[in-house]
């Protein structure tokens, strides 16, 4: 008996047909292909056996997986920021409504990311963590690739670089020099000696010439670079500076703010400070108002930026009595 396709099917085998011909690519044989392929499943999509086995605590201590999946997850969202700046960089005739909707999209990732840090600051069993830290030295978040890489697609190189030092380098300084001063560096300097502590020299030795690279990339797409590009008009659009606005406080005041939140709980112990699990000079590190690192300098009152972090700063120390 012969079988007659329904019109839709035609019309798919037809735009199929369309795709695969013009390449040289004998549909039948990808059609067979399908044929022998199995169903998928959600579990093999997403790696789901793969991805749950990922967790291996260095210590018997239950809260550690807790650490570490959090991190996982953070992670995972980081990446999902560096897919919205990749579209912003790479799209050539980019509107303001096209780069609103990545922003908006960035600024949810952070959001869910700020939110849930209270996993960490009230989740975790603060004697469980004093425990299975000193199993873990030097590692940090420090060493986070994708939020150093976050924060280069933001904003011009040159913000980034230590506060104390950007007159001093220059306006023609390249992208090596800038690098050698950036402002993260300060905060990972043994405490009583000011050296460089094994964290950020690992760091350094993994990523430094991947980042410089990067920084290269985005010198002209980093999403500083791409506003200022649009139409005068545009960039007074006030739902997008509020936007980047926005991007600013996340990255830089609330994302850090929720690691010196969660610091203070855990290793402020009087009249004993300890060391975070890298040896970072955190309590130098993490607040707003010593860095005054700022993305978007000009879209922020001369007070505003005088008084950088100073109030988000005061209330998390209230938060915590």
């Amino acid at each position: 008996m012969s079988h007659t396709f329904k019109p839709e099917v035609l019309e798919q085998l037809r735009k199929l047909e369309k795709k695969y011909v013009p390449l040289g690519q004998d549909l039948a044989a990808y059609l067979e292909g399908l044929y022998h392929t199995e169903f998928l499943n959600y579990w093999d999509y997403i790696h789901l056996d793969t991805l749950l086995s990922l967790q291996n605590p260095r210590t018997a201590i239950p809260d550690e997986k807790i650490f570490i999946m959090y991190h996982q997850i953070t992670e995972l969202y980081f990446k999902l920021c560096l897919e919205e700046y990749n579209q912003i960089a790479e799209d050539k005739q980019i509107t303001p409504e096209w780069l609103m909707r990545r922003l908006k999209r960035i600024n949810r990732y952070f959001e869910n990311l700020i939110n849930s840090f209270d996993v960490m600051v009230d989740g975790m069993d603060p004697q469980q963590f004093l425990h299975f830290r000193m199993a873990l030295m030097p590692a940090s978040g420090f060493q986070s690739v994708q939020y150093r890489m976050i924060e280069i697609a933001s904003t011009d190189l040159r913000n980034l670089v230590d506060k104390s030092k950007r007159a001093a380098l220059g306006l023609q300084s390249t992208h090596e020099e800038m690098m050698g001063c950036i402002y993260w560096k300060e905060g990972a300097t043994e405490v009583a000696s000011g050296a460089k502590t094994l964290t950020l020299l690992r760091f350094e030795e993994k990523y430094t010439q991947q980042l410089i690279h990067f920084a290269k990339e985005y010198q002209d797409k980093n999403v500083w670079a791409v506003y200022k590009r649009l139409p005068e008009a545009d960039q007074q659009n006030p739902k997008l500076t509020n936007l980047l606005r926005e991007l600013d406080v996340n990255v830089n005041v609330n994302w850090p703010l929720m690691h010196y939140k969660s610091a203070v709980r855990y290793l402020q112990h009087d009249p004993d400070v300890l060391a975070a699990t890298g040896g970072t000079n955190w309590q130098k590190y993490l607040p707003p108002r010593f860095q005054k690192r700022i993305f978007y300098p000009d879209l922020w009152s001369d007070q505003e930026l005088a008084e950088w972090g100073k109030g988000w700063v005061h209330k998390v120390l209230d938060e915590l009595g």
